[in-house]
């Protein structure tokens, strides 16, 4: 099984930039069309859609007022292969046009993660199944 997810953006080529410039990742360029192109590695795609891709998915009663900031109810955690690569891509994150948002952090679940978004803030996560040297995991505190 190969995953695709798709953003809906405002400006799908400055989308693909940012994440190109911060995953490394190449182009899909068989994907690319005037309103959509993605990013891909052996195991996802990871593509932007401008607007009018709502119409084409009978999805245009959900899309956002333009330049609206929404709700997070979904998010995308691109693995690292390690809490050095997390570390060095957060930096890189404003730099790229980016936010970061909260990190990098040790969570409960032993792994080095940072919580950030792109230019149109769409959060994200930046991840990896280890800790740096030295740091231990917290436990979990939930909410009150």
């Amino acid at each position: 099984m190969k995953l695709f997810v798709n953003l809906f953006c405002h400006d799908i080529a400055q989308q693909l930039r940012f994440y190109q410039a911060l995953l490394g990742l190449e182009e899909a360029t068989h994907s690319r069309s005037p309103i959509y192109c993605a990013l891909a590695s052996p195991t996802f795609q990871f593509g932007f859609h401008a607007p009018p891709a709502y119409g084409l998915l009978s999805l245009s009663d959900r899309a956002p007022a333009s330049n609206a900031k929404g709700a997070v109810t979904t998010y995308a955690t691109f693995m690292l292969d390690s809490a050095a690569a997390v570390s060095e891509a957060t930096t890189r994150v404003q730099a790229l046009g980016g936010r970061v948002i909260k990190g990098p952090y040790a969570t409960y679940y032993r792994e080095w993660q940072a919580v950030v978004s792109d230019p149109e803030d769409h959060v994200f996560r930046l991840s990896a199944s280890e800790l740096p040297a030295g740091v231990t995991a917290p436990s979990l505190q939930l909410p009150q």
